[in-house]
């Protein structure tokens, strides 16, 4: 954990003026890619990390996903472009600059957590005494219930065998707890590379390194991360992960998620096996005897999903493009420059009261900041009342997630300068207490 590490400059007065503001979007070299996307009018859009927004380049590999399957027919798996048949690997490819993996490695397919289910009863092994699993008490609950379910079908008692390593401040988890949890008893662990509700970025590769010293396989949550972080797994030996695409990634409401097995594991027979996983050359010899694809591949269960596939095409475009370094780069400056107009304009002291619970350092940073607040829920929703489509994360933080491709400098300002209206104008305490269905 790299606690000592140095924070951002502080943001000078004249810094934190509208001026300031729209003259760094002037300067922004990412800036043309705005247009490409459908804003929703008339609104700030700082939910990114939950919906990412359509893009034209979606919009169009959409249509001509729908066209081309109204012309081909069944000719679509082997006549589209590109092909049905191999959607997948294709689309895997494309991702694997994302996250620093061969193209082989990579492959679009299931959900999130369908994905997990699939990858964790691969390399869940337990064996004699070594029986336990490691995730963190600050974890997505979802992969929680996934994990809970996998240990009882062995015939575990997740009370006993899930140990979830806890937070030291409610917010970040310290890598050495996670490190020290890594005992003989251990049987596999998954963590997140971004923790969904503060927006801490885990060492994953030191995380991954301290894994494999122990023998103890080990995966990572993608789904806050991917499209925000660059990562490198081949470089850092990660065992295995999985994400979603309609986040960061921007391909859509339920899109095909995706994930990465190690090259050193290819051959392994998967935990979950389907017949998407086969073999490509051989897949409709329909034979019973296991034949798994010789990469990443194997972990496919079923057919994909076509019209919830092919939006990430389009989205990835504008990806390679842009470049990850350049996102990554313009989304620290952004969740900087957003932490800095919340400490100079008074709101992280009293009596406004507001606390980021994101870390400074950038290099523990994901890609929102995370802002608690005793009355988030009802802030949140005034801040929606003003057009400005935030995200709240039960019991006390507002998410605010600039997506580089599309968030500007300005809005940020403009955020920050509604914040402080609602609290001094008291306009949150005339709604709703609690959050909504759907938070």
């Amino acid at each position: 954990m790299a606690a000592s590490s140095p924070v951002e400059p502080a943001i000078t007065e004249r810094e934190v003026s509208e001026t300031a503001a729209l003259a760094l979007d002037a300067a922004d070299l990412l800036a043309r890619f705005r247009e490409r996307f459908y804003l929703p009018p008339e609104r700030i859009y700082l939910d990114g990390n939950s919906l990412g927004l359509l893009s034209r380049d979606a919009e169009t590999e959409t249509l001509a996903a729908l066209e081309q399957w109204k012309t081909l027919a069944i000719d679509g798996w082997l006549g589209a472009d590109p092909p049905w048949f191999t959607l997948g690997e294709e689309l895997g490819s494309l991702v694997a600059p994302l996250v620093g993996a061969a193209p082989e490695a990579v492959v679009v397919t299931g959900t999130t957590t369908v994905n997990q289910h699939a990858l964790t009863a691969t390399f869940y092994r337990p064996d004699g005494a070594r029986r336990k699993i490691v995730a963190t008490a600050l974890d997505f609950s979802s992969d929680v219930y996934a994990l809970g379910s996998l240990i009882r079908l062995h015939g575990g008692d997740p009370e006993r065998d899930l140990v979830l390593v806890p937070s030291r401040d409610g917010r970040t988890i310290d890598e050495d707890d996670i490190i020290a949890a890594l005992g003989d008893d251990i049987a596999l662990a998954l963590l997140p590379a971004v923790l969904y509700r503060s927006g801490q970025l885990l060492d994953v590769a030191r995380l991954a390194a301290a894994a494999r010293t122990r023998g103890i396989p080990m995966g990572f949550d993608c789904a806050h991360s991917i499209g925000a972080v660059p990562h490198h797994f081949d470089e850092w030996g990660v065992d295995w992960a999985f994400w979603c695409s309609y986040k960061y990634l921007n391909a859509g409401p339920g899109a095909t998620g995706g994930l990465y097995v190690n090259r050193r594991h290819w051959g392994a027979a998967p935990g979950l096996a389907g017949w998407w996983g086969f073999e490509k050359t051989r897949q409709f010899d329909m034979v019973h005897a296991w034949q798994g694809a010789p990469s990443a591949g194997a972990w496919q269960i079923s057919t994909p999903p076509l019209l919830a596939a092919v939006p990430l095409r389009g989205s990835l475009r504008l990806f390679h493009e842009a470049g990850m370094d350049a996102l990554r780069t313009k989304s620290l400056a952004q969740t900087a420059y957003l932490a800095s107009l919340l400490d100079a304009s008074g709101l992280t002291a009293p009596p406004y009261a507001f606390a980021i619970g994101t870390p400074r350092q950038p290099e523990r940073r994901g890609g929102h900041l995370a802002v608690a607040h005793e009355d988030a829920p009802r802030i949140a929703r005034a801040l929606k009342t003003r057009g400005i489509v935030p995200d709240f994360r039960a019991p006390n933080v507002i998410r605010l997630a600039p997506a580089p491709l599309y968030t500007t400098y300005h809005e940020l300002w403009r955020t920050v300068q509604a914040l402080q209206a609602i609290v001094d104008r008291g306009e949150h305490l005339h709604l709703a207490e609690g959050r909504d269905l759907v938070a």
